[in-house]
């Protein structure tokens, strides 16, 4: 089970605001001024008092997943170290094998014995590799089966079983029916103990966990998840497969009501590709992007929560070949608003490559529109080649010699907390870079700035402030003042750091 640690709480206001203003519950002051209303905010008669019919339905084609796992193990301790060569193989001989196993769940969709889980419950991990994954239905009868396909993007894998004969099955359903309040049954192989179900409702629908990527759209649930459900089936009141268990929020490590599933709607088209072993394209512009955070907005002058900032674009790529540009905001892709439960990410993946697109985005405070064709999605291990754009952080201190602060008594030291100092040929020299770079260098930062909360520190170079470039203090002065007499609350600079690209921080006004 794949565990989130990034989701924030909010204060759910709306509902006791409406009960202290009218002194009832929402649904009652409606019921009592319309008994056609009734019908709309009292459960349905039938509502599920007991989930055993239902269970007895399913829990026949839900399954347990277990691998068996050749791990290398080094013999010499040193292995990996300065010392490995100093003391050479103590073990002995080459390095050894060691078995291991890993549990899960998983469904069958088909008579003929496909099975859907999460890759990662049948992906080896580190130095490893699969030897066997056996499949054990309910009623204790296990049997062989073989990787069909996987894909490590959307965290899906098809198995099929080996043994040719009547399976029963189950079908995906249609998630985008799906509502908050809604019931749901979660059936899988927790902690290895066997078939189990759990029951709660949808909590959210289309929930962003925080972890990025194409895929990060869950469906949330308070039903009991834990390890060994990853890749087992939650399901609806009509007995569809809405999501495929995956991930859940524990800062324990156990269950505490918020649970992750893939929707169906996402599942069910690549678990087809996977079967008909087609290669799964995503769509691809070629740029690293954030969240417009509320420190963001306030640098930009722009709603909060609106669109999504591009920190990079990868050069020659179709973001730049659109015209895209590090510092935009992206409002719109496709005729489809950017928002937290509508990612850019996950709209453009879903983009067949060759689309062209219209994007609306915001620059230097403008609404502009320009025209992308989607690109093919590269692999993973091309992706990761790509630089990482997180703020810049963990590295020693740069020495810059005579470079002294400025006053702490100045407007760049009273905004923002920092002392900075121009660009010269000799301190470029000594921090690795250019000497015709321009910029200021940053001295010094006060420990209770914004700037050292976000880890700026001593030797970095602020390139821009506000998209205007600064090369002297009275340059960064003027930027300052001009975005107080503008009420923003906090200015965009792009930072350099020695061996790492540039990005964009917002740093608060004090």
């Amino acid at each position: 089970m794949r565990y989130v640690y990034t989701v924030t709480s909010a204060l759910l206001l709306g509902g006791a605001a409406v009960t202290l203003a009218t002194g009832y519950p929402a649904g009652a002051q409606i019921a009592q001024n319309d008994d056609a209303a009734i019908s709309r905010v009292v459960p349905r008669s039938g509502a599920p008092a007991s989930f055993a019919d239902l269970t007895d339905q399913l829990a026949p084609a839900v399954v347990n997943i277990s691998t068996r796992q050749r791990v290398e193990v080094q013999n010499n301790p040193f292995a990996g170290t300065p010392f490995e060569g100093m003391f050479g193989n103590r073990g002995g001989g080459q390095p050894q094998t060691r078995e291991a196993q890993s549990l899960g769940s998983g469904f069958i969709i088909s008579g003929d014995g496909y099975v859907v889980t999460n890759n990662h419950v049948v992906t080896a991990q580190g130095p490893a590799t699969i030897e066997e994954i056996t499949v054990t239905l309910p009623d204790g009868m296990e049997y062989e089966a073989k990787l069909v396909g996987n894909d490590a993007e959307s965290d899906l894998a098809v198995l099929k079983i080996s043994r040719p004969q009547a399976f029963p099955f189950v079908n995906f359903g249609n998630s985008r029916d799906a509502r908050v309040g809604d019931w749901v049954i979660a059936i899988g192989n927790p902690f290895g103990l066997g078939g189990t179900v759990t029951s709660g409702i949808i909590s959210s629908v289309y929930r962003a966990t925080g972890g990025g990527g194409a895929y990060d759209r869950y469906l949330q649930t308070d039903a009991a998840i834990n390890r060994g459900n990853s890749g087992g089936p939650m399901f609806d009141m009509q007995g569809n497969v809405i999501g495929i268990n995956n991930a859940i929020f524990s800062p324990t490590g156990g269950s505490v009501g918020i649970g992750f599933a893939i929707p169906a709607e996402t599942a069910a088209p690549i678990v087809q590709q996977l079967i008909r072993g087609e290669a799964i394209e995503r769509g691809y512009l070629g740029i690293q992007i954030q969240p417009v955070s509320d420190d963001l907005a306030a640098s930009l002058g722009i709603a909060r929560k609106r669109g999504e900032f591009v920190q990079s674009v990868v050069p020659g790529g179709a973001a730049a070949q659109a015209g895209l540009r590090a510092g935009d905001v992206v409002l719109e892709i496709n005729g489809q608003t950017i928002t937290p439960d509508q990612t850019l990410s996950f709209i453009v993946a879903n983009t067949n490559p060759g689309t062209r697109v219209p994007v609306k985005i915001i620059r230097d405070g403008k609404q502009l529109s320009l025209q992308a064709t989607v690109a093919q999605r590269p692999t993973q291990e091309e992706l990761a080649e790509q630089n990482s754009f997180a703020a810049p952080q963990g590295d020693e201190e740069e020495s810059m010699g005579s470079a002294q602060p400025s006053d702490e008594e100045s407007v760049i030291g009273t905004a923002l907390g920092i002392s900075v100092t121009p660009l010269t040929p000799q301190i470029a020299r000594q921090l690795g870079v250019s000497e015709t770079a321009g910029g200021l260098v940053i001295a010094g930062v006060s420990q209770s700035s914004d700037a050292a909360a976000k880890g700026l520190r001593r030797g970095d170079i602020i390139l821009s402030a506000n998209y205007r470039t600064v090369s002297s203090n009275a340059e960064l002065e003027a930027v300052i003042r001009s975005a107080r007499s503008e009420n923003r609350a906090a200015v965009l600079v792009r930072v350099q750091r020695r061996g790492q690209p540039a990005i964009y921080i917002p740093l608060r006004l004090r």
